[in-house]
């Protein structure tokens, strides 16, 4: 497919994301840049924390990386395939962050941060790479396209930490 006939990723042509957050009353919370909790309306006591969607078709990695990031605070959303994250994106606007991994069927993560760096809506959302293989041309090929970081697997607690800091994202 050429490049001027790919359909752009718009947030709002799906419905039912996961990370968006109510404050109790049902009223949908918002966040500011950075994908830091923000306060919604008059009441600074509601906030959301920042959410993040996890891509991996193993069960076994998805689940640890959603485990490392909900035990940092994180919400996740997470899911098996980079066309679900696709959907995902273009329904929510509270994503602060991507995580997926590079092998992957149908479209790869590599695909994936394609898409995304593509569209002019989902561009500014950062996207991390996590591979079980160091190929040095792998990792620079990701990087050059705009990801912000390259993980090897397993994935650590330091990862973690490491990513959320320097992207400023705290819950």
């Amino acid at each position: 497919m050429e490049a001027s006939s790919k359909p752009e990723v718009s947030r709002g042509d799906l419905q039912g994301a996961r990370c968006r957050g109510t404050d109790g009353r049902g009223e949908e919370t918002k966040e500011r840049s950075g994908g830091r909790a923000m306060p919604v309306g008059d009441d600074p006591e509601v906030v959301v924390e920042p959410c993040v969607i996890a891509v991996d078709d193993s069960s076994v990695d998805r689940a640890l990386v959603t485990a490392l990031l909900r035990r940092s605070k994180y919400r996740v959303t997470a899911v098996d395939s980079g066309k679900r994250a696709l959907e995902i994106l273009g329904s929510e606007p509270n994503v602060s962050m991507i995580i997926t991994d590079y092998w992957m069927p149908e479209m790869t993560g590599y695909d994936l941060l394609k898409k995304v760096k593509e569209s002019s809506e989902l561009k500014q959302i950062p996207v991390v790479i996590m591979s079980s293989e160091n190929v040095p041309t792998r990792i620079t090929r990701c990087l050059e396209e705009g990801a912000e970081d390259f993980l090897l697997k397993p994935v650590r607690p330091s990862d973690i930490s490491r990513i959320t800091t320097r992207m400023n994202l705290h819950p």
